[in-house]
């Protein structure tokens, strides 16, 4: 049966070997300079070769100690490398989370620090996706807008989406109190995800001969407010997300009147997520900060 070679050893032997002193070598291991020599003689032992050249005041390294450093000293490096990674990742947990951009950017990074102040032994990876498109398959969650319940082990709604015609302070002077026929006049924006959603208001609020002007899609929410704040026309923004443009009047609702969907968020868990008390302790804040929204 082969003789193990203790790690220890060959880490004292690299330090040695760097250094070219059993003291310096102890004062970094926090040992005694008699335990490194005692140590590394049984190295020397074990590999029946000796590496090291002893004098009453200095050490040097013989051509063999010199080959066995350069060979065991990246390994000794990685090993460290590892063990250090493993550590850090053993105590402190890191959640990764994916989100709808302008869910993210309106909504859940503005109350993100009170999670961070409440918890800030854990780390948090956000990966956003722009609306319509697939979630990070490899996301311990998954906050999801959907037209109904997802397919997935465990899901919670969170809250519904309404849409407003929206529109700059600038635009809004021209266009308030002219009614409906406006929208004649105007661009119509929207999210290309939901290519007929203009169409469906103008159903909702009997708009006969519904005709405009001009539409132009966005393949992003932010698309379509920003060109709304830029005066480009009149876009359908959601709500409640888009809040905090109107509180700010960046947009300014033109019409009272709002867009019924079955669009919901939706929050995704994994089936095994009751294993983890840091999912479960994100989870029931995802839930109680936007089940609210409601």
């Amino acid at each position: 049966m082969p003789v193990q070679t203790p790690i220890r050893g060959l880490r004292s032997f690299c330090i040695a070997a760097k250094c070219l002193s059993f003291k310096h070598a102890a004062t970094q291991l926090y040992i005694t300079p008699s335990a490194v020599s005692h140590q590394i003689k049984q190295l020397e032992d074990q590999l029946g070769t000796q590496l090291f050249k002893r004098s009453t005041r200095a050490i040097e390294l013989t051509s063999a100690g010199n080959r066995f450093y350069n060979i065991i000293k990246p390994i000794i490096t990685e090993l460290e490398t590892s063990i250090a990674d493993f550590t850090e990742s053993a105590t402190q947990q890191t959640i990764t989370v994916s989100l709808p951009e302008f869910f993210a950017s309106e909504l859940f990074v503005p109350k993100l620090s009170e999670w961070a102040d409440m918890h800030p032994d854990i780390n948090l990876q956000l990966e956003t996706v722009k609306s319509g498109l697939s979630q990070a398959k490899a996301a311990d969650l998954s906050i999801i807008l959907a037209t109904g319940k997802p397919n997935a082990s465990i899901v919670h709604e969170l809250f519904p989406v309404r849409y407003v015609p929206a529109c700059s302070k600038k635009l809004y002077k021209k266009c308030a109190g002219r009614g409906f026929d406006i929208l004649k006049e105007l661009p119509l924006i929207l999210h290309q995800a939901r290519p007929w959603s203009w169409h469906k208001w103008a159903d909702q609020q009997d708009i006969a001969n519904f005709e405009p002007k001009q539409i132009i899609q966005f393949d992003s929410m932010f698309g379509v407010a920003r060109a709304a704040q830029q005066s480009m026309g009149i876009a359908l923004v959601p709500l409640p997300i888009a809040k905090t443009w109107f509180q700010e009047t960046s947009l300014v609702k033109l019409f009272e009147q709002e867009l019924v969907t079955n669009d919901r968020y939706f929050l995704v868990q994994h089936a095994d997520i009751n294993a983890s008390k840091e999912l479960t302790l994100f989870s029931d804040w995802v839930k109680t900060n936007f089940q609210d929204l409601r």
